[in-house]
């Protein structure tokens, strides 16, 4: 397919905008229909149990209408995609099962070398199917659970329908209802009580073929008193038709318990990015999300954390860039439902060369909620003229005996900063770069090491010949 020059222009600066030779073992055909969802139940050998919660989603998903808030989503022909492909030699226990031509592009984007550096296990997600999940034996011998979803299905039923769609609902919003409908490949995590994954669990997404739909689901629970940290990275190649990218994540943090939830997205520019994240946190628990968004052409994203229990706490850090013929809608949720519940959220966005940013976030404190607090940091920079930022903040407080703050900025690199750093030898982008990187540095130093120096790195291409 040839790229036209509006698209190919965009894309500049992304370096994974290639593509691999298509060899699918399964292309259902383009749109969504009932034929659609029993093709890919079948494919999967699902239990009866699960092709009705598909088909109930199906109809929950036609029945409602495209959201008007928020992101223009007109450009989104959801009748013009692939909702299943399913590639050749799929979901591999060892890299050598792999095949050739999927190895050598999880090759170029990383994948094994994160394996082999310290990492507790690796997914590969490849179109619509896990193509290679991995748990190192040390952590495997303590009983943590790290596998595609559907493998989750099949080994551990009861669990699974214990937590499955109970946090995310198929009637929760439009796009949580075609998930659920079509809901393929994604990571099943389950940590023992009292197991504590001190290295990260990693699963990299990639889309590859013209036209399609990516459609993960991701269920994580972790059980009283473990902590463990899941990072997700996400590519695609750069196309002149869109692609619609619409996952749900579903975490459960229960009493005691630490997990932290950590993306790195870089999506092409054709991509529209519309996904449902939220947890659960039960008493005394802690869900952290870091939350970085750099590609696609529209991303609607918020991740929440509904605080269930006395004690539980919600932390969200969140950073989104737009550039030209972008618009990051994100933000991020905190609901308490019980006394003494306290969460934090820190969102920055970057906007330019025309790219839209927004921050759209929720605080609801229910009655009964008493001593509850949450605190919101919004800090926006505009990096030219034509670029744009808004936020909608939502606070809703039915309980007396609670405490909200919000804060928000908005700035221009200044021009004083620029001058200053241009007489200590740096160039104009240089300086440009240096206070981007300083103004991200909250979110940036939550992850580790090398996934922050990949972020700055990614942030550093964004910023090519953004000023002057």
């Amino acid at each position: 397919m040839t790229i036209n020059p509006e698209v190919n222009e965009i894309n500049a600066t992304y370096e994974y905008g290639w593509s691999s030779p298509e060899r699918y073992a399964i292309k259902a055909p383009k749109g969504l229909s009932r034929d659609v969802v029993e093709m890919i139940s079948k494919a999967k050998d699902e239990p009866q149990w699960m092709l009705d919660f598909r088909l109930k989603a199906l109809d929950i998903f036609l029945s409602k209408p495209m959201p008007e808030w928020g992101a223009d989503l007109s450009g989104l022909n959801l009748d013009e995609i692939y909702y299943y492909i399913k590639p050749e030699g799929f979901n591999a226990r060892s890299w050598d099962d792999v095949p050739a031509d999927v190895k050598e592009t999880f090759e170029r984007l990383g994948i094994p070398e994160a394996e082999r550096a310290a990492l507790a296990g690796v997914g590969a997600q490849y179109e619509s199917e896990m193509v290679y999940h991995n748990l190192k034996e040390e952590w495997e011998k303590l009983g943590v659970v790290f596998l595609s979803i559907e493998d989750g299905l099949k080994e551990y039923p009861e669990l699974f329908r214990e937590h499955f769609a109970t946090i995310v609902p198929p009637e929760d919003n439009k796009f949580a209802a075609v998930n659920s409908a079509v809901w393929s490949g994604g990571s099943f995590v389950y940590v023992p009580k009292g197991v504590k994954v001190d290295i990260p669990l990693q699963t990299y997404f990639r889309i590859n073929a013209e036209s399609s739909g990516q459609f993960e689901r991701t269920l994580i629970i972790i059980d009283e008193g473990a902590q463990a940290h899941y990072i997700e990275g996400c590519t695609a190649p750069a196309y002149s038709s869109d692609s619609f990218h619409s996952g749900v994540i579903e975490i459960v943090v229960k009493e005691g318990a630490r997990f932290r939830y950590s993306t790195i997205q870089n999506w092409s520019h054709n991509v529209y990015n519309l996904v449902t994240q939220r947890a659960a946190v039960y008493a005394g628990g802690v869900m952290e999300w870091v939350d970085g968004n750099l590609g696609s052409k529209v991303t609607m994203k918020y991740p929440a954390c509904y605080l269930l229990e006395e004690g539980a706490r919600g932390e969200v850090l969140s950073i989104a860039m737009a550039g030209r013929g972008q618009h990051q809608d994100a933000g991020a949720k905190i609901v308490h439902f019980a006394p003494h519940t306290s969460g934090t959220i820190v969102s920055k966005s970057i906007s330019k060369d025309s790219g839209r940013s927004s921050y759209r976030g929720l605080v609801k404190i229910y009655e009964g909620a008493k001593g509850s607090k949450t605190n919101v940091e919004c800090d926006a920079l505009l990096l030219d003229e034509e670029a744009r930022t808004d936020t909608y903040p939502y606070i809703e407080i039915e309980e007396k005996d609670a405490s909200v703050g919000h804060e928000a900025t908005v700035s221009k690199i200044n021009d004083d900063q620029i001058l200053y750093l241009q007489s200590r030898g740096l160039s104009e982008d240089e300086a440009a770069g240096l206070i981007v990187r300083g103004f991200i540095e909250p979110i940036a130093k939550e992850l580790p090491l090398e996934y922050a120096v990949e972020l700055n790195r990614l942030i550093e291409l964004e910023m090519e010949g953004s000023v002057g």
